[in-house]
């Protein structure tokens, strides 16, 4: 005796099921709209592009203006490769010392971590101090053709051989990011800083070795900051749903470790502006040079990176245990605003030295 029921589909089904999986929604692609995650970092990568770009085209001649100093060849060109380049050693240095203080949480260990940036940063960094070594090699002015270069002749001047360090520094950076140890990219990247540091300070100058020493821990400080800060809050976002109590260590080691590097920039900032100007000029050179301007526009936003650290931080140990929303608003903030300082620091080494009145 046959059983009484729904007529059976050939492929197993009854017409019931059939109609009822005919009529119901299909589940939306995965790939019919880009995700957030992905529209975030794409919308980040462009305001930090933006911002690497604004200040080189319009913060020469906004310093400049009515102060009777010349203009360096080549001053928005030189100012976005100098933004570049100092970016870039803060992203790989950044994401160096940051995969350090993770290895160090226990959590965080056992979380996936987030996908280093630091060859792509090597390359960039490479690019612009090619583009630098090119303006030595064209005499410090602006090349228009190949024939305007004079590339052998690098080697036999100071400022060609501290170009030619930083090219091939920025290149074993790349190569070890690329190897099975990323993190001895610090060598390389060490070289960039003290070619800077040396690049800074001519033999010509008063103290010299002073000088270099200051802009050596300031550079290296401030690189840590910057660089640390943005691999913090990609290691955080990349723990938030696996382990989040280790994204909160993480966060608040560096931020202990912000606060020591903080206090070192201020130091060493303060003394090398009491080397380029004396006390009693500072008041009048901060308004009436390029230099001047720079400095104050660099510390301003200085100190609107120090109230957003202390603002997230505050925020970070009154938020429940293992959640960091609170904290990570300002954080981001933050890190726009650090872009924002290294572009006016690059246009500090670009435009003329305030005169020792």
């Amino acid at each position: 005796m046959s059983s009484i029921g729904p007529p059976v589909e050939p492929g197993g089904e009854t017409a019931d099921a059939a109609a009822a999986a005919a009529l119901s929604p299909r589940p939306a692609r995965a790939d019919a709209r880009p995700r957030p995650a992905a529209v975030g970092r794409a919308v980040a990568v462009l305001v930090l592009v933006a911002v690497a770009a604004v200040v080189p085209l319009f913060g020469p001649s906004a310093v400049l203006e009515d102060t009777g100093e010349a203009r360096v060849p080549g001053t928005e060109g030189i100012t976005f490769l100098r933004t570049v380049l100092f970016g870039a050693l803060c992203v790989q240095l950044g994401e160096v010392f940051v995969a350090r203080v993770a290895a160090r949480v226990p959590g965080a260990r056992d979380g996936a971590a987030p996908a280093r940036w630091g060859c792509w940063a090597a390359v960039a960094g490479c690019a612009a101090a090619l583009g630098l070594a090119a303006f030595v090699a064209g005499g410090n002015l602006v090349p228009h053709q190949l024939s305007d270069l004079d590339v052998g002749g690098l080697s036999g001047t100071r400022d060609g051989r501290l170009a030619l360090i930083e090219v091939n520094a920025f290149v074993v950076a790349a190569l070890c990011a690329r190897s099975r140890r990323p993190d001895s990219a610090v060598l390389p990247l060490a070289a960039v800083i003290v070619a800077e540091a040396l690049r800074a300070h001519p033999p010509a100058e008063d103290t010299p070795l002073i000088g270099s020493g200051l802009t050596l821990v300031h550079l290296t400080c401030a690189a840590l900051w910057a660089g640390g800060l943005l691999y913090a809050l990609r290691t955080v976002r990349t723990l938030r749903t696996r382990a989040p109590e280790a994204g909160v260590a993480v966060l608040t080691r560096y931020a202990r470790a912000a606060a020591l590097l903080f206090a070192a920039i201020t130091a060493t900032g303060i003394v090398s502006t009491l080397r380029r100007m004396p006390p009693g000029t500072v008041t009048d050179q901060l308004t009436e040079t390029a230099y001047g301007r720079t400095l104050l526009a660099k510390v301003l936003l200085v100190t609107v990176v120090a109230v957003l650290a202390l603002l997230a931080r505050r925020r970070l140990g009154r938020s429940p245990k293992g959640r960091t929303a609170a904290a990570y608003a300002p954080a981001r903030v933050e890190v726009v605003v650090l872009a924002l300082v290294v572009a006016v620091s690059a246009l500090l080494t670009v435009v003329p030295l305030p005169i020792r009145w």
